[in-house]
Formats: structure tokens, sequence, C-alpha cells
């Protein structure tokens, strides 16, 4: 008899499709379906619940890490989205319902009880009517609707409270500045009566020259009128501090004679440091000083570089190391 492959239960049975009425078979096929009618029918309460309520709980935030899971259709052999996904909007169940009511999972769910002998009147279970997907596709659409209404309404009642606090920021503002003009105003000698004299700015007594005709206090007639900014004076920075504020770097500043200051050895330095570098002599006791060039090799030789004493190739200084072990034990 000819083997058979069952891939539900992921084995292969050398009594042919007798292995589809074994008891191992029919416990694994029930257990299968057990949990897509879970699914199934899940699915399906949440659609009678959509048509039968206001249909609020059939829309709700897209987060992945929630409405991106997978639902295994054992009848179509692959994984199913079972969320929808709408304008940045998740729609519970949808995915599902729309996969069970296609004519592809209505193809494969024959195949797939006529391959493993499942029973006719349980195939029902697991497929949903394209009418009843179609109440279902309708309730989404008004809800979706009805949501986005909301949010815009919502977005609108934001914007006027930000407009709100604008139009508040410039009354405020605009008293602010109403305010300081009238002090300004009440300010001049010519305006104001004699009781406000005391009260005058002091910035503008210190203004008036003194009896040497010098302006004692800081000109601040460059501040546009209505300016609340404190002048401190022009900051002159040349020549001073580093290369970020503007300063020449250390190897352009010029000395007292003319000359520019010299910054790091010279040339003829580095030459000379350059010729003790070269003339400098290498241990002559170190690995390799002594290494023999000259000796002939074979076309057929191939690299055996590194031997130790410096003649010769490595597989000699292997040789010469053992025999020279076997003349000290002998010593000994």
């Amino acid at each position: 008899m000819a083997a058979h492959y069952c891939g539900l239960c992921r084995r292969t049975s050398f009594t042919g499709r007798r292995h589809l009425y074994s008891a191992g078979h029919r416990r694994r096929l029930q257990e299968a379906l057990a949990r897509l009618q879970e699914e199934v029918a899940a699915a399906r309460a949440a659609a009678a619940a959509a048509e039968d309520g206001d249909g609020s709980a059939a829309v709700q935030r897209y987060d992945p890490a929630v409405h991106d899971r997978r639902v295994w259709c054992l009848c179509c052999d692959r994984g199913v989205r079972r969320d929808g996904r709408r304008d940045g909007l998740a729609l519970p169940q949808a995915g599902l319902l729309q996969h069970l009511a296609g004519s592809e999972h209505r193809r494969e769910t024959v195949r797939f009880w006529r391959e493993n002998r499942a029973e006719a009147a349980l195939r029902e279970r697991f497929l949903v009517p394209a009418e009843e997907y179609e109440r279902f596709e309708r309730v989404l659409e008004r809800v979706v609707a009805a949501h986005q209404r909301r949010e815009e309404e919502h977005i609108q009642q934001i914007a006027a409270g930000i407009r709100e606090a604008e139009r508040r920021q410039q009354e405020t503002v605009r008293a602010a500045l109403q305010l300081q003009t009238e002090t300004e105003l009440c300010t001049g000698p010519s305006i104001c009566s004699p009781t406000a004299g005391p009260q005058r700015n002091s910035s503008h007594d210190t203004q008036q020259p003194d009896l040497s005709g010098m302006q004692t206090g800081p000109d601040l007639n460059w501040m546009e009128p209505g300016q609340a900014l404190t002048f401190i004076g022009h900051q002159e920075t040349e020549g001073k501090g580093n290369v970020h504020t503007g300063a020449k770097p250390p190897w352009l500043t010029e000395e007292e004679d003319g000359s520019q200051q010299q910054v790091g050895p010279s040339y003829e330095e580095f030459l000379k440091q350059k010729e003790k570098q070269r003339l400098r002599k290498l241990p002559a006791e170190r690995v390799g000083a002594n290494f023999d060039h000259t000796s002939q090799t074979g076309d057929s030789w191939l690299p055996s570089f590194g031997r130790v004493w410096n003649h010769g190739r490595r597989w000699q200084s292997r040789h010469q190391f053992r025999t020279e072990s076997k003349e000290k034990k002998r010593k000994r």
C-alpha cells in the first residue's frame, strides 16, 4: 500500500488513506477544529453585537501590539489577520470575518473536509454567509463615519480653545504696552504735574549732563521706543579669547618685532629627528637579524617561514630542537 503524508498529523503513514480513520488522526482533527471554532464564534458574536448595539465597540484606536494578532486558518493553511484597519482605526474581528466570508475560504474548506474526512454537519460552522458580512460592513461604515465626525468636532474644540488663548494673550500684551506708553508720557516735565516730578525715571536723570558737560550715564538713544531691553554696553574682545570668539590663532600671532610666533618644532628639527631614527641600531640578537636569504629552493617548494635559528627552513628548526633535546636528556 502506498505511503500517505498527513499534513494535520505531520507524519507519513504507510497504511495509505486508512490513516484518516485512525483514532490519533480523529483526535487531532477535533482539537484543531475546536480551536478554530472558538475564533469563528468570537468573530460572529462581535458582528452580532455591532449590529444590535450602537457599534461603538466595533472601532478602536489602532495599537500594533494588540491588533496585529493573526489567527491560523486550518482550512486555508495560513495565518489571517484578525482585526481590520482603516484610517488609523482598528476594526476588531473585521479581518477574520472578511476571510471567512470569502470564496477562497469556502473552496478550501470543502477541500479540507474532503481530504480529512471531517463531519459534513460541522462545515457550516466555519463559514460566514455573505449577507451577514455585508450587514456587518454597513454597520462599520456608519460607525467609522460617526467616529470621524466626533474626532473632527473634538479637533475644532481644541482649535477654538487655542484661538481663545491667543486672543487673551494678545489683549494682555496690548494692555501692557498701553500702560507702558502712558507711563512714559507721564514722565515728561511738560505734561505731568509737579507732584509727579520725584517719580520720574531714574535713567532719565542719569542721561542729563553734569557740571562739566560730560555724560555720566549710558547712552540709550539707540533703543527703539517701547523696547524693554537692558543695554550693557558694547563688548570689545579683539585680540583676546580664542579662535571661537574671533581672535587670531596662536600660530598667526605676531611678536613685538613683527615676526610670527613659531608653534611646534621646525622643519630642520624634524629632519634631525628622522635621521636619528634611521641611524638607531637594532639589537643584534633579535629574531631574524641573520636570516639566510640566499638559500635556493625548487619549483615544488612551499613557503615555511619563521625558522627560529635564522638559517634554513622551519622543519629543520623542529628537527634540530628535537636533536638538542635528546642530547640534553642523554647527558643527564
